[in-house]
């Protein structure tokens, strides 16, 4: 199994930054995919970014803004988040997905809230 931890949320300003971090652990070697959710108040969990072995994706209400970064040797996924607005207000989750003999596997970070105040 896989542990995720995340880390670098909080509060800050319309047009500010922040980085957060997700250190994994536990069966890390069997990770194939990484990814960052979010959730607002009263909205589904969507995805925001993910990373494997091709090219980055990201939503487009981030894309431009956001980039997701992977340090495998580290274990841990990052999320560069620039220009932020208001409605970038959420709880951003951790996701990895590992691929083992019995089939993909998510797991989930406990989150961390980010607040952008204008």
């Amino acid at each position: 199994q896989v542990q995720l931890v995340e880390s670098g949320g909080g509060l800050v300003q319309a047009g500010g930054s922040l980085r957060l971090s997700c250190a994994a652990s536990g069966s890390t070697s069997s990770i194939f995919t990484m990814a960052w959710y979010r959730q607002a108040p009263g909205k589904e969990r969507e995805l925001a970014a993910n990373i494997n072995s091709g090219t980055p994706y990201y939503a487009n209400s981030v894309k431009g803004r956001f980039t997701i970064s992977r340090d495998n040797d580290k274990n841990t996924v990052y999320l560069q988040m620039n220009s932020l607005k208001p409605e970038d207000t959420a709880v951003y989750y951790c996701n990895a997905v590992t691929l083992r003999s019995y089939g993909p596997r998510n797991y989930w970070g406990q989150g961390t809230q980010v607040t952008v105040s204008s």
